[in-house]
């Protein structure tokens, strides 16, 4: 960036604006008597990435109220690289409500894209694709995955049922052979530009926008 000339006055940077909302107005007298309010965050403050409807309130009383609405989709990733798109897949699975995020493979996952929504999502892990397999079967869930693979169907003429796990391999090498394979059907996102794949965690918002927008 150039620098000012002599002449002129560099203009003063804006006051970064906290994120959230301030202490609760008044003394503690005036506070809400409700269990599901923090008084901690009642007191200091709430800086949390939440929706207003949940300022204030503890983590649990978010996880139970979620658990009232959640819908009938669950998330599937296969975690062999330490994929750090991992933790924006589940951010979006929070957003988008899901039922339950499955981690496949490796039990430590790169958290950081994930920007704490992990502490509202019930995560379940398993240790390869059979065990995951053998659970979606016992459930009575059927498996989606989403890959560019030669037979996957393009997810907007896809069924895609309402109760279902959408799996999603690795940034790069996608599922594995053994995940496809335990899938019942594969699906795609139809693209119209030169590169072949588009990323990991944008592909997985996608079919979980597509599945909220058929059945949400």
């Amino acid at each position: 960036m150039d620098e000012p000339a002599a002449h002129e006055t560099a203009e003063p940077a804006e006051p970064e604006l906290p994120v959230g909302v301030p202490p609760w107005p008044g003394g503690v007298d005036d506070w809400p008597d409700d269990p599901r309010y923090d008084r901690e965050l009642l007191a200091g403050g709430d800086r949390r990435n939440v929706i207003d409807r949940y300022r204030y309130w503890t983590m649990a009383a978010i996880v139970a109220d979620l658990d009232e609405h959640r819908h009938a989709f669950h998330v599937a990733i296969e975690n062999w690289q330490h994929d750090m798109n991992i933790g924006s897949i589940v951010r979006s699975a929070n957003a988008f409500g899901a039922a339950e995020v499955h981690i496949i493979g490796k039990r430590r996952w790169n958290r950081r894209g994930a920007m704490v929504t992990d502490r509202y999502q019930h995560v379940r892990h398993h240790d390869d694709v059979g065990v995951f397999a053998a659970w979606a079967a016992a459930a009575g869930i059927p498996i989606v995955a989403v890959d560019n693979v030669a037979g996957s169907v393009p997810v907007d003429r896809a069924e895609l049922p309402e109760r279902c796990v959408l799996l999603f391999g690795q940034e790069g090498p996608g599922l594995s052979v053994e995940a496809v394979a335990a899938a019942a059907g594969v699906v795609e996102i139809t693209q119209y530009g030169s590169t072949r794949s588009i990323n990991a965690s944008a592909a997985a918002a996608v079919v979980m926008y597509e599945w909220c927008r058929r059945w949400a």
